[in-house]
């Protein structure tokens, strides 16, 4: 369908009327909402995700992107509560207890909602406590952890302990600057992300 095709490729360019616009239409021409998501903004993200990873898009392109995304999905949301469409998966992130950093996180947050999820986030200098309280009032699926300071690294681990000990089936993911790979298995996290795309990709294959 032309017009879905459309919405992609103006998600893409950042035309954020010209997404609003053409969602409707779409809407108008009896297409399901479903379809208008996974075929149209979800299907555009996933370009913008992936041009990000190869370094042929950057930040401001993103954000520009996620902004068509999530004015094309406000209206589409009536439709889907009302068609049922059941998000894929839930998502609570933040930064951890001692840093204040976001960037990451954003960026983060705005793949994974480019990919369908639902994300709660809880914002910077998160305790264990309240990501804990997050993942149970939200039946969260997955816990991201943000840190880009090695001294807040630690705090990685409390949540990761917290998990264990409230005996919570949600996966805890970790990423950030100054986290490796070998690190996250050292607290015994789920997962290691080294970027928003991956860290979105990751979510989805967990979930799914």
């Amino acid at each position: 369908m032309a017009v879905l095709e459309e919405i992609s490729t103006q998600l893409q360019a950042g035309k954020v009327k010209d997404v609003k616009a053409l969602v409707q239409q779409a809407l108008d021409e009896g297409i399901q909402a479903r379809d208008i998501l996974e075929k149209g903004l979800l299907a555009g993200m996933d370009v913008v995700g992936e041009k990000f990873k190869n370094n042929e898009v950057f930040v401001p392109e993103v954000l520009i992107a996620a902004r068509c995304m999530n004015k094309g999905t406000e209206i589409l949301r009536p439709f889907l509560v009302k068609d049922g469409v059941e998000g894929k998966g839930t998502v609570v992130i933040g930064t951890v207890s001692g840093d204040l950093h976001d960037i990451g996180k954003n960026l983060v947050r705005m793949m994974m909602e480019g990919k369908g999820l639902k994300v709660i986030d809880l914002g910077v200098d998160v305790t264990p406590a309240a990501f804990i309280q997050a993942a149970k009032e939200n039946d969260a699926d997955i816990i991201g952890l943000s840190a880009l300071l090695t001294t807040t690294m630690p705090e990685m681990k409390n949540v990761v302990d917290a998990v264990k000990k409230e005996g919570l089936r949600c996966k805890v993911m970790v990423g950030g600057a100054p986290v490796t790979a070998e690190f996250a298995k050292e607290i015994g996290a789920d997962f290691y992300s080294e970027d928003a795309t991956s860290a979105a990709e990751g979510a989805v294959a967990i979930i799914g």
